[in-house]
């Protein structure tokens, strides 16, 4: 058989694949391009920098305010909490052009899978967010004002704040994806559910370590971290046994019916 027989017609699908792959990209940057006009429109940059710094502002001393130290900081960084606040306005639908672009290779019970994973590691991440925005940043700001001596004029740097909220949010975005790391483990067989429940301890020393070394150094900050992960922790393997359950193949649910009977 002629070789080049055997890639007859190969091109065109790869093509077709490039195309769509393309198409959603474009999809997905123009969903951001609108979320960023939306929110540029209102509340505005200035307006979004102003809410993102307000629980640093809250717990400033009367009279004081943040600086910038560089020339076009009072430009760039609204511009960049609004871009990044566009994407993340428009994280759903970024995600959806990521799925149905793989749907079609997955088999039925690897969508099952799928689906739900990309919808829950996406409400964790935001619940991280606004866990951190609500909660964590309150007290670390009233931690740190609280040991600021009086001779001591605070002024925070927006850029310096801008690399602080960042992180604060990828580390508790990132801490919050706990279930999900737990049940993709489970799932692809790297490790057991008795397992999982057997490094219980083991976790929870490596959230209080991993807590201490991303938070502020409070014991209010830390401790937010740290027990929500160990709670999430014990959520993931929960749901890791229902994965299992409903996720399985089907050859693999007919071996299983009858070892179980």
């Amino acid at each position: 058989m002629n070789p080049q027989d055997e890639l007859a017609g190969t091109e065109q699908p790869f093509v077709s694949h490039l195309m769509e792959l393309r198409d959603r990209l474009i999809r997905a940057l123009v969903a951001v391009a609108i979320g960023f006009g939306i929110l540029c429109a209102y509340p505005g940059p200035s307006g979004l920098y102003d809410l993102l710094a307000q629980p640093l502002v809250a717990h400033l001393p009367k009279g004081s305010a943040m600086i910038a130290t560089n020339v076009l900081s009072p430009f760039l960084v609204p511009l960049k909490i609004t871009l990044l606040a566009g994407f993340l306005l428009a994280l759903p639908f970024v995600l959806y052009q990521i799925w149905a672009f793989i749907a079609p290779g997955l088999y039925a019970h690897e969508k099952r899978l799928v689906l739900p994973l990309v919808v829950s590691s996406t409400v964790l991440f935001f619940t991280g967010v606004a866990f951190s925005y609500f909660f964590v940043f309150g007290q670390v700001f009233r931690f740190i004002q609280g040991f600021a001596p009086k001779s001591i004029t605070a002024a925070p740097d927006i850029e310096a704040y801008l690399s602080f909220v960042m992180t604060m949010f990828i580390a508790f975005g990132a801490a919050f994806e706990v279930p999900v790391v737990v049940v993709v483990l489970a799932r692809m067989g790297i490790i057991s559910i008795a397992k999982l429940k057997e490094y219980r301890g083991y976790f929870i020393v490596v959230a209080f370590v991993v807590a201490a070394v991303i938070t502020p150094p409070d014991i209010v900050s830390q401790l937010a971290l740290a027990i929500p992960m160990c709670l999430l922790y014990e959520i993931g393997i929960w749901a890791a046994g229902l994965f299992l359950r409903y996720s399985r193949a089907p050859e693999d649910a007919e071996a299983q019916a009858p070892a179980d009977t």
